[in-house]
């Protein structure tokens, strides 16, 4: 495994896709996704210059953060309420938010030395029980109540669709997506963000706005 080569290969598949749209590659954000990686791995995306990286697991990502303090950590993993306290302490930016109850709580333990934590409504488009998420009514409530709170910056949606191969359903989903985002920004103007596509979509994801894609596989190859 090349980490070196395969962010490269990586970075030509956003920039081809990107170009194909009629849209300027530096406008999208390559999140590594590092979840059960060796720190050797993340150490090589860093030394090819990577330097935002994306956790789902509380107990692993300290270890990464510690050894990389300088990186831009995003967590994207189901929220726990009882890991509220240590997101809030030792990330950035939180993707996964579903409910008003796990926003009102990271606002509440962020601390005061740190700016806002960068928040992301997570959209369950397929309303998939193994996914978390909420749907559009949902959404639209959420971000009035984030908008609220006073250590928590409101910046877009996230969205896993249901996996498939299939190029046009891919493009459908985050259509979707980006309906609902474009809707929001009528009363939240302060929306910049779409965190959309993976390894196997980002091409897609990209053709419908996608302002930062989620990379692990396409990286740092299959995990163990």
């Amino acid at each position: 495994m090349n980490v070196g080569a395969n962010l490269e290969a990586v970075r030509g598949r956003i920039r081809a896709a990107a170009r194909a749209v009629g849209r300027e590659p530096d406008d999208i954000a390559l999140l590594a996704v590092s979840k059960a990686q060796p720190l050797a791995a993340l150490q090589a995306a860093w030394a090819a210059g990577q330097r935002a990286f994306g956790e789902n697991y509380i107990q692993e990502a300290d270890a990464h953060i510690d050894a990389l303090p300088d990186a831009e950590w995003h967590y994207i993993g189901r929220i726990q309420a009882n890991k509220a306290r240590a997101i809030a302490e030792r990330f950035a930016w939180v993707h996964t938010v579903d409910r008003t109850r796990i926003a009102e709580r990271m606002s509440t333990l962020r601390p005061s030395s740190l700016p806002p934590l960068n928040v992301c409504i997570q959209v369950n488009l397929d309303n998939e029980a193994s996914k978390s998420g909420t749907d559009a009514a949902g959404a639209a409530e959420l971000a009035a109540a984030i908008s609220a709170l006073p250590r928590l910056r409101l910046r877009g949606l996230m969205a896993l669709p249901r996996a498939t191969a299939d190029a046009d359903l891919q493009r459908a989903a985050f259509a979707t997506v980006r309906q609902l985002f474009e809707a929001l920004q009528e009363r939240h103007r302060e929306l910049d963000t779409l965190s959309l596509g993976m390894s196997g979509d980002m091409e897609a994801a990209i053709a419908e706005g996608a302002t930062i894609v989620r990379i692990g596989t396409g990286i740092f190859g299959a995990r163990a």
